[in-house]
């Protein structure tokens, strides 16, 4: 099994980098990228975890970007983590990140749910290289007392329209492309199905987008239809996984139930000219 879609504690995910190795290793994945939003931090420790039980890695990350007060998804392949590009760029986005959690917070507050956000922020302040993510927030929430899960913190708070929702605010998504070309990788539009924004992917190609995610756990078989017949017609490589978060992520893709096709992930390697 070959899934490019994975995400650890470095961003939001339910894992530390290692346990999401072992987790994949039962689940027969043989190749895989971890993909956190908008940092590598956990990139090194997940290759060694990776190399030590016999599993192929591919450098990865996704990235966030905002168009029409919409986030955005964008993949990242065969990347270098040292790349100076994308390591300036990245504190601008965690930063934005940072901002926007103390801004839910304040928002929090005044609807008479305040949760800590000063523990966020000193962690945020610890891990530096980490992503703060609203499932953070969610766990705040919870802990609080508001709320008894995370997804009941999205469905009547922190989830779009909801009443502490806070846009995002960051690059452009022909920016992020741009910054994963000059950081050696090659750019990937995420769960396209999702994001519902099929007029956006002719201008990314033309700022060098080079694949669509077509497997992906949210998208039916028509969807992969789709986004097979759109990478076609653009001279896209295919990427996939499952996008997995934990198993008691508010996100319910199981880890191993999506698997990019192995002569997919041949041609991807082709595109970056390397061997798969």
């Amino acid at each position: 099994m070959i899934d490019l879609h994975l995400h650890t504690t470095a961003s939001d995910g339910r894992l530390e980098p290692e346990a999401l190795i072992r987790r994949a290793r039962e689940a027969g994945i043989h190749t895989l990228s971890v993909t956190d939003h908008d940092t590598v931090a956990a990139v090194s420790a997940a290759t060694a975890a990776a190399h030590a039980h016999g599993i192929a890695i591919v450098p990865g990350i996704e990235i966030t970007a905002v168009v029409d007060a919409r986030d955005v998804h964008v993949l990242g392949y065969f990347i270098d983590p040292a790349s100076g590009a994308l390591r300036d760029f990245l504190v601008v986005q965690r930063a934005a990140r940072v901002e926007r959690a103390r801004m839910m917070a304040e928002r929090l507050a005044a609807l008479g749910c305040p949760i800590d956000i000063d523990a966020v922020l000193r962690d945020a302040a610890a891990h530096p290289d980490h992503a703060v993510a609203r499932p953070r927030i969610a766990v705040e929430l919870v802990r609080a007392g508001h709320v008894a899960s995370a997804d009941e913190a999205f469905d009547r708070l922190i989830g779009e329209g909801r009443p502490a929702y806070v846009p995002r605010w960051a690059a452009s998504p022909e920016e992020v492309v741009s910054t994963i070309g000059r950081a050696g990788g090659l750019a990937s539009l995420a769960h396209p199905g999702l994001l519902g924004r099929d007029d956006l992917i002719g201008g990314l190609v033309a700022a060098g987008l080079a694949a669509l995610e077509v497997y992906h756990s949210d998208h039916d078989e028509v969807a992969r239809a789709r986004y097979a017949e759109l990478a076609r017609r653009y001279d896209l490589a295919v990427t996939g996984g499952s996008d997995y978060h934990g198993d008691e992520s508010s996100r319910h893709a199981a880890i191993g139930s999506v698997s990019l096709p192995a002569e997919e992930f041949t041609r991807l390697c082709a595109r970056a000219g390397r061997r798969p």
